[in-house]
């Protein structure tokens, strides 16, 4: 029995001591704040996690998608900052969720083969998130608590292609209403090959990293996703940020915070109308910021 207890006390002091040192030890009881603040519920036959803001009033509505393989609450200390300025946010587990009791998800198409990526590819999240949608406009209960003149759509990874998409990069996916794209390290590829980013006229904020060497370079290059995306469009780039910086892997406070503010002044902006001088600024810990 003391060794077993020997064994998880040594455990623990190492994975404090491997944390950077913002993040100690404060984090965890952040982190259990952040768990207790969100609730889980199903609507439309979907599981789903919800975070509220505070405000009784009618309030933006925020719809997240997850990556491939992830799950609705990937992402929850951007998740959390959206609710605390106000916003509703509301993300459900696709088919490909982590721990949706299935077998292991396949992409429908592989990564590396853009070019055979078409509308059809993985059709079924956005059926996920029209369906939530319109499941939220027949509840009384919902519809009463959301702004439906302020949308906005917010997506990792491959849930960045499911938003992209909703938003008209397949024009056959495009939905009606929504105000703001944020697409965070998004897999865009087969929308600067052969999609409609041109004609979105929907504001797009795209976010990478300088270690996330799969997407970014799809997203900034001179034949990439914002060179092709119709203005007005953001592209900002966080220093040492890899593919994982926008999910619960993240254990860099400070870069948490630049990704929380630079997503909050985009849809404060866009969404609500206010005022972001700060959405011009390169601020220290960004590599890159672009605007068009």
């Amino acid at each position: 029995m003391l060794r077993k207890n020997a064994a998880k006390l040594l455990a623990a002091l190492l994975l404090l001591t491997t944390l950077p040192a913002q993040a100690q030890p404060g984090i965890f009881a952040e982190r259990l704040r952040q768990r207790q603040s969100e609730e889980t519920l199903q609507l439309a036959g979907l599981n789903v996690a919800v975070w509220r803001p505070t405000t009784r009033e009618k309030s933006p509505l925020v719809i997240f998608s997850h990556g491939f393989g992830g799950s609705a609450t990937q992402s929850r200390f951007l998740m959390q900052a959206l609710a605390r300025d106000g916003y509703l946010v509301i993300a459900p587990n696709h088919k490909d969720a982590r721990g949706s009791g299935g077998p292991a998800a396949q992409p429908q198409s592989s990564f590396r083969k853009a070019e055979d990526w078409s509308d059809t590819t993985h059709e079924d999240r956005r059926e996920d998130i029209i369906n939530l949608l319109q499941a939220l406009h027949k509840d009384p209960a919902w519809d009463r608590r959301i702004d439906w003149s302020k949308l906005a759509l917010c997506g990792h990874s491959l849930g960045g292609y499911t938003v992209l998409g909703l938003g008209g990069a397949w024009p056959s996916w495009k939905i009606d209403g929504v105000k703001a794209i944020v697409a965070l390290s998004p897999y865009c590829a087969p929308y600067a090959l052969k999609g409609a980013l041109g004609s979105l006229n929907v504001p797009v904020m795209y976010q990478g990293g300088t270690r996330d060497w799969g997407i970014t370079p799809r997203i900034k290059g001179p034949q990439g996703a914002f060179a092709k995306t119709s203005s007005p469009a953001y592209f900002v780039e966080f220093d040492q940020a890899g593919h994982f910086a926008w999910t619960n892997f993240n254990r860099n406070t400070d870069q948490e915070e630049l990704i929380n503010r630079y997503t909050l002044a985009f849809l404060d902006k866009y969404i609500r109308g206010a005022k972001s001088e700060s959405l011009s600024e390169k601020e220290s810990g960004v590599k890159e910021l672009q605007i068009k």
